[in-house]
């Protein structure tokens, strides 16, 4: 089976600061990758470049079938096949939980109201908070938030789902909350990349660990890695307990 994303020796820049250095990896459907690193090693920035949120500057990425680099990309199906969950949440405050979820299947999708509210129910449900739908953000927790934000893109449809960090402004109780609803989605099968800081977490779930460092692939392997790892940038990094 060919992979679903192709990340093929791609390079970063913002001005003169190198971001990305040459990073290859790939994604097997099906499969959970966990991008590990100390902040501005590259990982949220990788992660953004899957998503076309920014661009590159040589290498090659294909995500889903789409080539990136490609003059006739269709940026609106990508957004389709690639759902996305950044740390802020990013709900419109004035929308009930039920109407933010409805927003992009009904323009996007062209579906109508009954069915786009037929979708939000489902994935409210899926995120265990089918009787939040009426709720207006302000009337959430963060983690409930969080975990709309998640429904809000598996309403899409998705073939694949990014997370960049999405539990690291919540306390540990709703962080609990918002991975639970990943682990369920990884045993459903969804494939996943995610950039973390949840070391047991990335153990759990992943079935493979990217550690990034200084805008490079430094190591990576299956989950187990993380319990012996190959180089003393990893073992320094897992040692400060990030």
């Amino acid at each position: 089976m060919s992979p679903i994303v192709e990340v093929d020796n791609i390079c970063k820049s913002f001005g003169v600061a190198k971001v990305l250095q040459g990073v290859s990896f790939t994604v097997r459907k099906g499969s959970v990758v966990a991008i590990i690193g100390q902040s501005g090693s590259g990982k949220s920035t990788a992660l953004r470049c899957i998503d076309r949120l920014e661009t590159i500057d040589s290498g090659r990425i294909r995500v889903c079938g789409h080539e990136l680099a490609s003059p006739g990309l269709d940026l609106n199906q990508l957004r389709r096949d690639v759902g996305i969950v950044f740390q802020s949440y990013n709900l419109f405050p004035h929308l009930t939980a039920e109407e933010n979820i409805m927003l992009a299947p009904r323009l996007v999708k062209r579906q109508s109201r009954s069915d786009a509210r037929e979708k939000a129910r489902h994935v409210l449900a899926q995120v265990g908070l089918s009787e939040k739908g009426p709720c207006y953000p302000s009337q959430l927790s963060g983690g409930q938030q969080q975990r709309v934000a998640i429904a809000r893109s598996l309403a899409m449809e998705p073939q694949l789902m990014l997370f960049d960090e999405v539990t690291s402004a919540l306390d540990p109780q709703l962080t609990g909350e918002v991975l639970r609803v990943m682990e369920n989605l990884a045993a459903a099968g969804m494939t996943m990349i995610l950039v973390t800081h949840e070391m047991a977490f990335a153990r759990r779930v992943a079935d493979e660990v990217i550690f990034m460092h200084q805008g490079r692939v430094w190591e990576h392997g299956p989950s187990s890695l993380l319990d012996n790892p190959a180089t003393a940038e990893l073992r320094d990094f897992i040692g400060n307990g990030l």
